[in-house]
């Protein structure tokens, strides 16, 4: 028997690394670009820095003899995991491969996954999955819903410790679905879908007819239940966001985010910022207008767009500082905050303290949404979370009332109360318990029934409880404003708090040891 050389053993070796990157085989490949689907190589290519990826446990394979699975062994078992790089940064991979098996995750599949997240935290590097699944492997029982399980646990071990990003680029169904909601954020690619029970189950269960996309495609997720916080054309679009998402974040929760070199001056002004308010506070305005003539460049990466949309939460950057923007928006519903505004603003708050963004609040909202489904839906408890988020987070945080701030709206939206570091006010805000036409009635309704024109009493005294209350003087008297500015200062305003407070140290020595806080979830 002739003994192998070293050649031979890494010929061996690289026929085997070689079989390991064919997936399902070429004919499943090219049924999966022939779909207007890349496959799972072409998109970790395309999503990391040239020449920068290195797979790890190339070789796992299933260690299950069911339903022939002794006899497949496919080399990789269905998801490619490693580390590469994203604008010379390090980042974590994993990636499932449709071809195999429909991507499906058995034991091994879901401990290379395991693996990678973990590796992540300890090297502090963002991790990045990409979902192309049909779910829990049938064919391994309950080895593969124990893999489920230990996926979701490492998710929920790395949040708040390094940056989680899902990118939804095929099926996601099932028990696997959790996964990608447990991680920060969630880019769907069109023509994708998520749900745990699929359109036959739903009639089976429910007697109605429903199709892939209906019950849980792209746009389903973007506007109605919040799932996805983006949603782009095409893959390489979301390849673009995410490092565009990155560029704006720190790799782990001990470091600070990016500063980056901008041409902005500092201390340009917005002049035009004066007129973009109308002075009545009936009337609507587009609170994008404010957000973009202030950060750097007019470049904001809105997050969430299409999801509660009288709320506007995103990130941009302020003299190269990555900031968190919180915003009511006047021109959806007058910028009322209503149970799904509430879950969009405390999530984004509760991130941004995560990783050491720093928080801006721009506030215009006549206060909570009323209404019986609202309260019967649990007004009280979702608003409550906004309250909570605000009040525990100790990154740096900016308020700038710019008109409406009543009642428990103002509290909530980064109030003093609630730990804001520096709150300034335009000329034209009013804070309030409540609005002035409605306060008015409350006061004065039994003293207006007395008057022989009760119209023109009421009149009188709406013009005196606007002199004395809406407006931001008492506030300012107070101490629970900073400082009342010209709009078109507001930027160098901000940016000279975010430079006071770069430095903040925000201790926690204030509060009672325990474990956690329990959120009204």
């Amino acid at each position: 028997m002739v003994e192998k050389t070293i050649k031979d053993l890494l010929e061996e070796v690289n026929e085997l690394r070689k079989k390991s990157t064919m997936g399902g085989g070429e004919q499943r490949i090219e049924a999966q670009r022939k779909k207007g689907k890349l496959w799972v190589w072409d998109r970790i290519n395309r999503l990391l820095d040239p020449d920068t990826f290195q797979p790890l446990q190339w070789m796992r394979t299933t260690r299950s003899t069911y339903f022939g699975l002794d006899k497949l062994k496919y080399l990789g078992d269905g998801v490619v995991v490693g580390y590469g790089k994203i604008d010379g940064r390090p980042v974590f991979v994993y990636a499932q491969d449709f071809t195999v098996m429909g991507g499906s995750i058995g034991e091994a599949h879901a401990d290379k996954i395991v693996s990678v997240i973990e590796k992540a935290i300890e090297v502090g590097a963002p991790v990045i999955g990409i979902y192309d699944s049909g779910g829990a492997r049938i064919q391994e029982g309950v080895a593969s819903l124990h893999g489920c399980g230990r996926i979701f646990a490492a998710n929920v071990k790395a949040s708040g410790v390094i940056p989680q990003i899902s990118l939804i680029m095929g099926p996601c169904a099932g028990a696997a679905a959790y996964s990608p909601a447990l991680t920060d954020f969630v880019i769907m690619v069109k023509k994708s879908f998520m749900f745990i029970t699929g359109p036959e189950v739903v009639k089976a269960a429910t007697g109605i007819e429903t199709s892939f996309e209906e019950l849980g495609g792209a746009d389903v997720h973007a506007s109605e239940s919040g799932v996805a916080h983006f949603v782009t054309e095409d893959e390489d679009t979301a390849f673009q966001l995410v490092r565009e998402l990155l560029s704006y974040l720190p790799s782990s929760f001990d470091e600070d985010p990016p500063r980056v070199k901008t041409d902005d001056p500092v201390d340009r002004k917005a002049e035009d910022l004066r007129d973009i308010v109308p002075l009545d506070p009936s009337k609507p305005f587009d609170m994008h207008e404010i957000i973009y003539r202030i950060i750097d460049d007019g470049r904001f990466l809105e997050v969430h767009q299409n999801y509660a949309r009288s709320a506007i939460v995103g990130f941009g950057r302020i003299g190269g500082y990555s900031v968190g923007i919180v915003a009511n928006n006047p021109s959806v519903n007058a910028g009322v905050i209503d149970i799904d505004a509430s879950l969009k603003i405390a999530r984004f708050v509760r991130f941004c303290d995560s990783f050491n963004i720093p928080i801006i609040t721009f506030v215009d909202t006549p206060g909570f949404m009323p209404g019986l489904d609202q309260e019967h839906g649990g007004i009280i408890k979702h608003g409550a979370k906004i309250l909570y988020a605000y009040a525990e987070s100790t990154v740096p945080k900016i308020t700038v009332i710019v008109r409406k701030a009543y009642g428990g709206a103002y509290i909530a939206m980064g109030s003093k109360s609630l730990g804001a570091d520096v709150t300034y006010a335009w000329p034209t805000a009013e804070i309030a318990v409540m609005g002035p036409e409605g306060a008015v009635r409350i006061l004065y309704r039994k003293e207006a029934m007395k008057k022989e024109d009760p119209d023109a009493f009421l009149r009188e005294k709406l013009a005196e409880y606007r002199r004395v209350f809406a407006n931001p003087y008492r506030a300012a008297e107070l101490g629970y404003v900073d400082d009342i500015i010209d709009p078109a200062d507001t930027r160098y305003k901000i940016y000279l708090a975010l430079d006071m407070l770069k430095e903040k140290k925000e201790e926690m020595m204030h509060i009672l040891p325990r474990k956690h806080g329990n959120m009204p979830l």
